[in-house]
């Protein structure tokens, strides 16, 4: 395991304003989740989204190009030390709460982001473990849309049912 300051496994970019842009398929996402979506992207690498206000908890990862609103840092991993996936999943076990540096609404900076100190293992163990947790996590979010969608598949049942009765 070597440590690092998070300064040196990526680059911190701020988000930007999204009300302009016409509606699309990219995701604009906000510290509380995905808010719409519109025609142009930000950034279109792996990236780790961190909250600069409100819902600092709330870490979010994107594989596939995005927008991120002025809420939200937007970051460029430096895939040759750190793999994006684990680093967000290691960033997701760390309490933060500590380094909030609002005095009304929750706040985050690019120092207190930057100053985190981070253990990680060799990039090739990164990449297998990255591996295994984003096959999971893909499965969960699918149970998670499916069990979403039962209560519409079960009405829809109980119609054909009613229909076939009759």
């Amino acid at each position: 395991m070597k440590e690092y300051r998070l300064s040196q496994l990526l680059e911190i970019k701020n988000g930007k304003d999204h009300k302009e842009l016409p509606n699309g398929v990219y995701p604009v996402f906000g510290s509380g989740g995905i808010m719409r979506h519109v025609d142009k992207y930000l950034y279109d690498r792996p990236s780790i989204l961190l909250p600069r206000k409100g819902s600092l908890t709330n870490i979010q990862y994107s594989n596939s190009p995005f927008w991120t609103v002025d809420t939200l840092y937007y970051t460029v991993v430096n895939e040759d030390l750190a793999s994006p996936y684990y680093l967000y999943r290691y960033l997701n076990l760390l309490d933060m709460s500590g380094l909030d540096t609002g005095t009304g609404v929750p706040s985050m900076t690019f120092d207190s982001y930057y100053n985190i100190k981070v253990k990680l293992p060799v990039i090739e163990v990164q990449r297998q473990i990255a591996t295994v947790f984003y096959n999971i996590d893909s499965k969960i979010a699918l149970n998670r849309q499916i069990n979403h969608n039962l209560p519409t598949l079960v009405r829809s049942s109980e119609v054909v049912e009613v229909h076939l009765a009759a």
